[in-house]
């Protein structure tokens, strides 16, 4: 891996850490080619600190390193793109990120469906709302839209119709959601036990 450490006149380079598991950015920092060596040779990200004027290895004295996964370089040859798994929060504040955000998995718009049904759940007198109405009428109902959706799979899996399988999953996934929000949980607690399946 080439690295242009000259193209800035203190020979330091961009750092942007990411969460290897969420993919969220957690911090900025700054490298020059002693601190790229420490990190590669510790495993612990090590930038150089422009404030301390020296090598700073992040967690030093929290003990919240950021154990590296990997390194990439951009089309530029001056910015690196490190791979981390944090321990603890990454913020000198406390908090996960730089951006003071949680270092939380994202599923996309799946997560902006989850809060569509949250709103749903706590709303639930709304009169004009699908989801809502299940929530009204309790988890047996949900669980048993579910099993239907579950047998509805099954069945089109079984067809060559590509699009009413898409949709009948769909279905399945949209209603599994709501079962979910009915127990009390999210994707984020199937995913925990996933990964500790892993």
């Amino acid at each position: 891996m080439q690295i242009d450490f000259k193209k800035n006149k203190d020979g330091l380079v961009p750092a942007i850490i990411q969460d290897a598991i969420t993919k969220n950015v957690l911090m900025l920092g700054y490298m020059n080619e002693e601190a790229l060596k420490k990190t590669e040779e510790t495993r612990k990200v090590t930038f150089y600190s422009r404030t301390k004027q020296r090598l700073w290895t992040k967690g030093e004295e929290s003990g919240n390193f950021l154990n590296l996964v990997s390194i990439q370089n951009d089309c530029d040859k001056d910015t690196l793109l490190i791979t981390v798994n944090p321990v603890g929060p990454t913020c000198h504040k406390g908090t996960d990120t730089c951006w003071n955000e949680e270092n939380k998995s994202s599923f996309g718009f799946l997560s902006e469906l989850e809060k569509v049904i949250k709103d749903r759940k706590d709303n639930k007198e709304n009169e004009k709302s699908y989801v809502a109405s299940l929530f009204r009428k309790g988890i047996n109902k949900i669980a048993q839209k579910v099993g239907e959706e579950a047998v509805e799979v099954v069945i089109e899996a079984k067809d060559d119709d590509d699009r009413l399988f898409l949709d009948e999953s769909s279905d399945l996934l949209f209603h599994y959601l709501i079962l979910l929000q009915a127990k009390g949980f999210t994707l984020h607690d199937v995913e925990k036990v996933l990964k500790s399946r892993h």
